[in-house]
């Protein structure tokens, strides 16, 4: 058979592609059967159908206008149809023979094709089987490795294995019962975890609060080293800049481990809670966590700013002060490395809270405290926690501001101890001059407190012009200082050294001073006493230039700022004032003394008939005392007390022999008594002039010598002595010769005096004798001073 040729499709206008399509595969005699199934598979046949018949139509067209127009060679054709029908029965006949022959053989390759196309079935339903079993075994294979995970506690990869399982497997696994199972196990699973994390996380919470308190010690530990080390710098640096010398490079090279020590307080671990918190979040719940951590974190806090009666706060402040500490430390931690689990704004509101729970301790306890060595111990352990919390970002003004309010109450306690410790130096000392002995014991209670009289080391043994009370008092005034530094050092005021002056001023004054008064106003004190007490006061007012200094030293003020006449202490002065009040009870003693010895009411007779050949017997005493007084006085006391006791004394002399003259009990005396006087007046003198002059005060002193102040009593004497004392009435004499004579004393005691024997047969003895010149003056002067007055 000769094969068809093939014919082109002219399509019409109107006609589909799908038409086109079909027209051109039934032209080319292609098989439609693939069209054919793939229509009735997609269940949409009829529009094949259709186009079938569209394209049937144009076919019937094409033959009808094919026939009209070959209409003879149709006829032709039929003819040549009837023949090839004739050939095709032929062909017909061998087809059938042919068909046979195939029929037969094809039999055997149909069962065969049969038996193939089941085997491939069966292929592809194992094949999907296998599928399907794999997916299984890999979802099933992942279950069991997040059963592992849960078990070993590795929540985390628990967790990504499941949403590996939801996002990759849930919809693939062709079982359902598995995946129902699945879909069940999951939620519960995820419970479990959830339950699990926050019991670990709740033991970390339990670990993180019993081990605050260690994280604050250590904390502070290095605040306190670090402060320390700081006051070392700073001391060698005072030494250096006193010295003159390099000490400054020196520290320059100082190794800061400040960052190193940091580093140790930094080593506790968050790893439970961040591990918490990252699974909450891929659960999906991080608000609920981070509530919940925030809810615990404040119960705890509550808890931890609860004090505990049961022991005293002066033995318990640091534990409570360091948990706080190690609270916020770890908070810190928490707002810097989590991320925003915790907000900066949640820790502050618990800061405040704290601090306000603080400062109300504070305040109540210090009220209660009686010791200033507690109270200070607290004050700086309370520095140190502001100081590290301060490089940790929090405010602790407010507890800065709580230790100035009690800083009067400080040193009220402060200035106690110290005044209990001065009377007590006071009230033991033996009112006698130090023996130094050792060079060691001179640079300890002398140089110590710049109390040398020279800077020339002396030869030991040495005697020191001051008691043992002197140095006593200035290491408790020391000490006083170095309390109130301690307490006013790290607070709110940075210069604190008016605020030390005024406490230095207070404890000199309102203290010392005043128990140095009350020893002075003692009756039983004594000359010696008196003596050393105002030797005491001058080296005490020398010390305040001292304690001055090491207050500026240890407020790190330039001492040549406090050196200037105006930065002194008033204590200063009101101690000089002290000690004039100490010189006047010195005097107060010897004048006693010496009106003991003095006596001339009983010592002396007024009206002896014997000229007097020499001073009388008290004299000598009176004179072996004040030789005694001013040797001791010169030995201790400074120059110008020593002038001052000299004058004292010489002057009371003076003015004991004027009022003993004026005194009711001499009702008359008479030129023999006055001649005794003098004599013992010209003895005062001597001693006068001598010790002026041994003592080296007529150098200071030039025109104000010991015998000066006994000007009155001799111009008295010299007066009643005189051959014309009506001299007195002359104004030019008496400005040279009586200047220090009062008239109306002159007056009462040249009424008492009468030139005559005491006798009753003296008097007419004498009835005729001629009244001498010198009677007839002093009747005159006698006369003259009635009409004057």
């Amino acid at each position: 058979m000769e094969a068809k040729p093939k014919r082109r499709i002219v399509t019409e206008n109107g006609d589909t592609g799908e038409d086109l399509v079909l027209a051109t595969l039934i032209g080319n005699g292609d098989d439609v059967g693939p069209l054919v199934r793939h229509a009735f598979e997609m269940g949409r046949p009829e529009p094949l159908v259709h186009q079938l018949k569209n394209v049937a139509r144009k076919k019937e067209a094409e033959i009808e206008d094919l026939c009209k127009t070959h209409y003879e060679e149709f006829i032709v054709a039929v003819d040549e149809l009837r023949g090839v029908l004739v050939d095709a029965e032929e062909l017909k006949s061998d087809l059938a023979s042919d068909n046979f022959r195939l029929q037969e053989v094809g039999s055997a390759l149909l069962v065969k094709l049969e038996e193939l196309l089941e085997s491939y079935a069966v292929k592809k339903n194992v094949t999907e089987a296998i599928k399907m079993s794999k997916i299984c075994v890999q979802a099933l294979e992942l279950c069991v490795k997040c059963n592992n995970y849960v078990s070993e506690g590795e929540f985390y990869h628990a967790l990504k294995t499941m949403d590996l399982i939801e996002r990759n497997y849930m919809k693939l696994i062709p079982l359902k019962v598995l995946k129902l199972v699945i879909e069940r196990r999951i939620p519960v699973i995820k419970s479990h975890i959830e339950k699990k994390v926050c019991s670990q996380f709740n033991e970390w919470l339990v670990h993180i609060r019993s081990s605050s308190k260690s994280i604050g010690q250590t904390a502070i530990g290095l605040t306190a080293s670090a402060r320390q080390r700081e006051e070392e710098m700073l001391e060698r640096q005072r030494k250096a800049e006193e010295q003159n010398t390099g000490g400054l490079g020196e520290l320059t090279y100082t190794l800061d481990v400040a960052d190193l020590e940091q580093d140790s307080v930094s080593k506790f671990d968050l790893t439970p809670l961040y591990r918490a918190y990252h699974i909450h979040t891929i659960l999906g719940v991080p608000e609920r966590f981070r509530d919940y951590y925030y809810q615990n974190r404040q119960l705890q806090l509550d808890s931890d700013l609860q004090i505990s009666y049961g022991q005293p706060f002066v033995e318990s402040y640091q534990t409570f002060l360091a948990q706080i500490a190690g609270y916020f430390i770890v908070e810190d931690r928490v707002v810097r490395t989590a991320g925003d689990f915790l907000l900066a704004d949640q820790v502050d509101a618990m800061w405040e809270k704290a601090i306000a729970k603080i400062v109300s301790v504070l305040e109540d306890q210090f009220a209660k405290m009686d010791s200033p060595t507690h109270l200070l111990l607290v004050k700086d352990y309370v520095t140190l926690l502001g100081t590290t919390l301060r490089q940790y970002g929090y405010e602790v003004s407010p507890v800065l501001d709580a230790l100035d309010k009690s800083r009067d109450k400080y040193h009220e306690l402060l200035l106690e101890e110290c005044r209990k410790q001065i009377v007590t130096a006071i009230s033991d000392d033996t009112y006698q001059q130090m023996v130094i002995k050792k060079e060691a014991d001179y640079e300890n209670n002398v140089l110590s407190f710049n109390l040398q009289t020279s800077d020339i080391m002396p030869a030991f043994t040495y005697i020191a012009p001051f008691s043992s009370m002197v140095p006593d008092v200035c290491r408790i005034i020391r000490s006083y200082i170095k309390g109130s530094v301690d307490y006013l050092s790290y607070g709110v005021n940075t210069n604190y050294f008016s605020v030390l002056r005024k406490y230095l001023d207070k404890i000199l004054i309102d203290v010392l001073n005043e128990v140095i008064l009350e020893t002075i106003s003692n009756n039983a004190i004594g000359v010696s006493q008196a003596m050393q007490i105002a030797a005491n006061i001058s080296f005490l007012e020398k010390a305040s230039d001292y304690f001055l200094r090491h207050a500026a030293q240890l407020c790190g003020i330039p001492s040549r700022s406090v050196e200037k006449p105006q930065a002194g202490l008033a204590a200063k002065v009101v101690l000089k004032t002290s000690r004039d009040a100490a010189y006047l009870a010195l005097l107060n003693v010897v004048n006693t003394k010496l009106d003991e010895f003095m006596k001339l009411t009983e010592n002396v007779n007024w009206t002896t008939e014997e000229i007097p050949q020499g001073p009388h017997e008290y004299i000598n005493e009176v004179v072996i005392y004040l030789e005694t007084v001013m040797s001791t006085a010169q030995q201790i006391l400074p120059m110008d007390a020593l002038y001052k006791v000299g004058v004292g004394a010489l002057e009371h002399i003076a003015n004991s022999i004027v009022s003993t003259f004026l005194s009711d009990s001499i009702k008359r005396f008479n030129a023999n008594a006055v001649s005794a006087i003098n004599h013992d007046l010209r003895v005062i003198e001597n001693f006068a002039d001598e010790r002026y002059q041994s003592s080296g005060l007529d150098e200071i002193y030039k025109e104000g010598s010991f015998r000066s102040y006994l000007v009155e009593a001799r111009q008295l004497i010299n007066l009643l002595s005189s051959s014309q004392p009506e001299n007195f009435m002359n104004p030019v004499i008496r400005e040279r010769n009586y200047n220090t004579l009062d008239y109306k004393k002159v007056a009462t005691i040249c009424e008492k005096f009468k030139d005559s024997p005491d006798g009753i047969f003296g008097s007419l003895s004498n009835r005729n004798t001629k009244l001498t010149a010198k009677k007839k003056s002093m009747d005159m002067l006698k006369k003259r001073l009635k009409e004057f007055n």
